[in-house]
């Protein structure tokens, strides 16, 4: 007879169904897989087979034929041993199965007929709800990821036998009961990250940081080495509001293809803050690869990219960001298919304001000269700079903030509540335009919800001619305008609100 196993695989981070077909014949023992498999599916011919026999079970001594559909699109990765396995066993007549096309299997399995963990997981069981499934069978590691669609039944086993047993409908096995409402529990007493008010000085940094917070815009920090610009970016994501369920839910979809879901746990609850060395590659920043994969931008989405010493990148890989940052998604083009990843984050940039890093500096004189200077920001592309909203000068701390021992200015909690509530305000402002924040904002929406008095076109005009600022940096000051607006509980943008988005666009004093 032949069998019909569901399982599934994944493009992008999308899922999408397989259907394997099993059938046994009178013919020279031998395992035959067709339908474009790689190969790590070809080499599950001998993982099935000995995981069969350990299990307890005669393997067919025929010819086994594994058709996997559709056969126009290859098949990558080890998630589906568990699948091919109870084809054999089903064609063999060996298992009886019913509703063959309601049940979704996937693991890798080992010699010994033991499940590991599979990438991809919780796209998969997405795609089969969709597809009708109404169960599926998981190894017990994925258990949690899979466990977060709803109407599914999701059974976690440990090896081919448990497996064997929920698919005979054994009343020992029951599916898996997830409280999703407590993964977000305590949420941010999980975060282990320093605390604003632990930030010695630099209050005008925190105040910058607290807008883009509320916006989700984009930061540049140039300032002397030591004056705690990176300590800044790990509290910045202390300040920035949880996810909601549909965002985690994204997030972790991303994660669980890339193979970086931490084991046990199904969910990612927290913004990602991704912070690659400045030798990483473009490919490790945009994503890629013989077999794509998400990068940096993408495991940043609705969170943060930090990349320190920003012009020590190469100035390619600092190019390739520009894109992304205005599309919010990246698009990995190959031959054979095309794969398109989000890529919605906010950009953190810290640097030294030239080579010796003391330019501007009141107290150590620098020693570069000015060609020395203008090559060090060239890195920084004038493109790139017009997509950095807040551009911000961190200066040396003074001899009492340094010896200072009791907190300066509002903690991560108080400057967290401020920003709550206005992303608040911009949730039900934007509710029907499917967008969360004023950095995502198109020209449209600009003119509907930025509107200026006289007062405030007047000021930014004569900053556009002494700035010489582009259209695009024009569109952002604006956003930067209106959240600052948000945050004061402010209807409408003032000329303070102008005043103070354009201080952050003064970062061309060190050039």
């Amino acid at each position: 007879m032949i069998a019909t196993i569901m399982t599934g695989s994944t493009i992008g981070i999308d899922g999408y169904m397989i259907e394997v077909e099993v059938d046994i014949t009178s013919a020279l023992p031998g395992i035959v897989i067709v339908g474009l498999p790689d190969a790590a599916v070809s080499e599950a011919k001998e993982r099935i087979r000995s995981a069969i026999k350990n299990s307890g079970f005669i393997f067919p001594n025929k010819k086994v034929i594994i058709n996997m559909a559709p056969a126009d699109i290859k098949k990558e990765g080890s998630s589906f041993d568990l699948p091919l396995a109870i084809g054999v066993l089903v064609a063999s007549e060996l298992l009886y199965l019913d509703n063959q096309k309601h049940i979704c299997l996937l693991g890798e399995l080992s010699l010994d007929g033991s499940l590991r963990p599979v990438t991809g997981v919780l796209p998969i069981s997405i795609a089969a709800k969709e597809n009708g499934i109404k169960k599926i069978i998981v190894p017990a590691e994925n258990g949690k990821e899979a466990s977060l669609v709803n109407d599914v039944e999701i059974f976690a086993v440990n090896n081919l036998l448990e497996a064997i047993e929920v698919l005979k409908e054994n009343p020992e096995f029951k599916p898996l009961n997830i409280n999703k409402d407590a993964i977000f529990e305590d949420y941010y007493h999980h975060l282990n990250l320093p605390d604003f008010s632990e930030v010695k000085g630099q209050e005008h940094v925190k105040r910058a940081l607290e807008i883009a917070a509320t916006g989700g815009h984009n930061v540049l920090m140039a300032g002397s080495p030591g004056a705690g610009k990176s300590m800044l970016a790990k509290a910045f994501a202390g300040i920035l509001p949880p996810l909601e369920f549909s965002e985690a839910l994204e997030v972790s979809k991303i994660y669980s293809v890339s193979g970086q879901l931490p084991s046990g746990k199904g969910l990612i609850t927290q913004r990602p803050f991704r912070a690659p060395h400045h030798t990483a590659s473009s490919i490790g920043i945009i994503g890629g690869g013989n077999i794509p994969k998400p990068g940096e931008i993408s495991l940043s989405h609705r969170g943060v990219l930090f990349l320190d010493e920003a012009v020590e990148f190469p100035r390619n890989v600092l190019e390739v960001l520009r894109q992304p940052l205005e599309d919010k998604i990246v698009t990995i083009s190959r031959a054979q298919l095309s794969i398109t990843y989000p890529a919605d984050f906010i950009l953190l940039l810290a640097m030294n304001p030239c080579p010796c890093g003391h330019r501007g500096d009141a107290i150590k004189q620098c020693i570069c000269a000015e060609t020395k200077v203008q090559k060090y920001w060239s890195k920084l592309s004038g493109p790139l700079l017009d997509r950095i909203d807040i551009q911000i000068e961190v200066t040396r701390l003074d001899e009492k903030e340094i010896i200072g021992h009791t907190p300066t200015g509002d903690t991560s909690e108080t400057i967290r509540n401020r920003v709550n509530n206005a992303r608040q305000i911009q949730i039900n402002r934007f509710k029907e335009k499917g967008i969360v924040c004023n950095s995502q904002m198109n020209t449209k929406l600009i003119k509907k919800y930025c509107t200026l008095n006289s007062e405030s076109e007047n000021l930014l005009l004569t900053a556009i001619k002494q700035l010489q600022l582009s259209a695009r940096a024009y569109d952002r000051i604006l956003r930067l305008a209106r959240s600052i607006a948000d945050l004061a509980n402010e209807k409408d943008i003032k000329v303070n609100h102008i005043a103070e988005a354009l201080q952050y666009r003064n970062i061309n004093k060190f050039i």
